[in-house]
């Protein structure tokens, strides 16, 4: 049989080339070497890339390896120069699927931990028996029969288990509520109203008053009202009512002390006809801070605070109140409640934040307390668990970084104040900033579609729209540290946290 000529020219009625009978010979052959060579190819791509990673030291243990077969029996290699995140190929310019270094860097960090707070909750003894069934980790308080209590809230006995502290009496009253000194007395955790305690547990929360109640005429002739019934307090309270009598002050008296009206009322009812409020509390102590001024602002009645020094942390708003540090601020205190008093549009002004909402300082303290102060404890101590685990010389050794080619990716861990379980965050080298962590923590959580925590718990007027980041700090911070003290001085800062804290935590105040 002769060989059939090459048709030069010739198409078919597609307009298409038509291959003689040799191409076609050829071709085959030449595609049946190829077949018999791809395995021996494929086999040297996946040593030459296992090659290139172990030096990168990232390969450490059987699992990886089917990672590779997996990603290449599935075709998922991308041509190098896409923007996708992935860890450069050592043969052919290829990169792995989007986020591969991510995902590797998310299963070789994760730490099986010993102990499920689902099926073996926090179990707190020393409180009236209940379940905290809307806590962010299984948390019961009483007391079981067949288990050790993880810690005992003021025990009365010789403890069996670690011990807390919880009061929110005024240190001036009782001395053992100092932090220091109850850690000298052996107590493992503190619980008071100091924002520098364990756990905080201080007189706000949006449950408790309507902080957002409008205001209401006020009719009272009386510039102030004072409901004081401790005539012995640890203070000047009752030398500072006197003294703005005597600066013609008309203070109408319900409490025990200094009595001119029937204190038989309600409170906060009667308070919203006041232009005033004296919210004078029984010692001036950081962060002790009651009822008395919170009640206060829900009646709209602006108050005159002898107590906290630091009382602006927890004001709505800078012009929302008026302080006496001392007796030598009465005089002064008194002319402004004069002049207030006669100028509706300045004494307005201090009420502005009822129909503005408050500052994002007062939303980001009070949201702390969305959170049940005993889940706040569970959660304390369920976390200093898993962290005493996280000490094991194996957990050590978990890389928390994996390079991709020129960059190095961060793995950090971070969670919503008052929540237990992290959520994992990454940041590359060639972007380690603060605005690069925001943004980052915001594009995680609003790509969940995230509920802040006090979301049903604020009042509606101010729940907000978009996700705001108020505070990013490392955990293991207190309250004060966290709301008003910490902060990374510049981004060089942040960097040399990675670098000293592997897989570093963080908590993200959102407001």
């Amino acid at each position: 049989m002769g060989i059939v000529p090459k048709l030069r020219g010739a198409r078919t009625h597609e307009g298409l080339p038509i291959s003689d009978g040799l191409s076609h010979s050829s071709s085959a052959s030449n595609n049946k070497k190829w077949l018999t060579l791809m395995p021996l190819f494929v086999a040297l791509l996946i040593i030459a890339e296992i090659g290139f990673l172990g030096r990168l030291g990232i390969i450490k243990n059987a699992d990886f390896f089917g990672m590779f077969r997996k990603s290449h029996t599935s075709a998922r290699l991308k041509v190098a120069g896409s923007r996708d995140f992935g860890i450069l190929r050592a043969l052919g310019g290829y990169r792995y699927r989007n986020s591969t270094c991510e995902e590797w860097l998310e299963r070789e960090d994760a730490v099986v931990y010993s102990r499920d707070f689902s099926q073996d909750p926090i179990l707190v003894s020393g409180d009236p028996p209940k379940v905290l069934t809307t806590c962010a980790v299984g948390c019961k308080i009483g007391s079981d029969p067949n288990k050790k209590p993880d810690v005992i809230i003021n025990p009365r006995s010789e403890p069996v288990a670690p011990t807390v502290l919880r009061s929110m009496e005024s240190t001036a009253y009782y001395p053992n509520n100092n932090i220091a000194l109850a850690q000298r007395k052996g107590y493992e955790y503190v619980m008071t109203t100091s924002l520098s305690s364990d756990v905080p547990v201080g007189y706000f929360s949006w449950a408790e008053y309507d902080i957002m109640a409008p205001v209401i005429p006020k009719i009272k002739k009386a510039l102030a009202a004072a409901f004081i019934s401790n005539c012995h307090a640890h203070n000047f309270r009752l030398q500072a009512l006197v003294g703005l009598e005597k600066e013609d002050i008309k203070i109408d008296s319900y409490g025990r002390c200094n009595r001119n009206h029937n204190g038989k009322v309600d409170k906060v009812k009667t308070l919203k006809h006041y232009k005033f409020s004296l919210a004078f509390e029984n010692s001036n102590e950081e962060d002790y801070v009651t009822e008395k001024f919170f009640q206060s602002l829900v009646a709209g009645s602006v108050p005159v605070v002898v107590g906290a020094p630091n009382i602006e942390d927890f004001a709505p708003s800078p012009g929302s109140y008026l302080h006496i540090k001392d007796l030598e601020d009465i005089h002064s205190v008194a002319e402004r409640m004069k002049y207030l008093a006669k100028n509706p549009d300045a004494y307005n002004q201090s009420l502005r934040w009822k129909y503005e909402g408050p500052s994002d300082s007062f939303k980001a303290l009070f949201d702390m307390a969305a959170v049940h102060s005993s889940c706040r404890l569970c959660i304390h101590l369920a976390t200093i668990f898993r962290e005493e685990e996280e000490k094991n010389p194996d957990v050590q050794k978990r890389p928390c970084k994996c390079e991709t080619g020129s960059e190095t990716v961060y793995h950090l861990y971070l969670r919503e104040r008052g929540r237990f379980e992290f959520d994992s965050i990454f940041l590359r080298s060639g972007d380690l900033t603060l605005e690069a962590l925001e943004a980052a923590v915001l594009m995680h959580f609003k790509s969940r579609k995230h509920e802040p925590i006090w979301k049903w718990e604020r009042p509606e007027s101010i729940r907000g729209g978009e996700l705001k980041v108020y505070r990013i700090y490392p955990l293991g911070l207190t309250q004060r540290q966290a709301l008003y003290t910490f902060k990374f001085q510049d981004d060089a800062d942040l960097r040399n946290h990675f670098e000293s804290n592997p897989c570093a935590k963080f908590e993200v105040i959102f407001v």
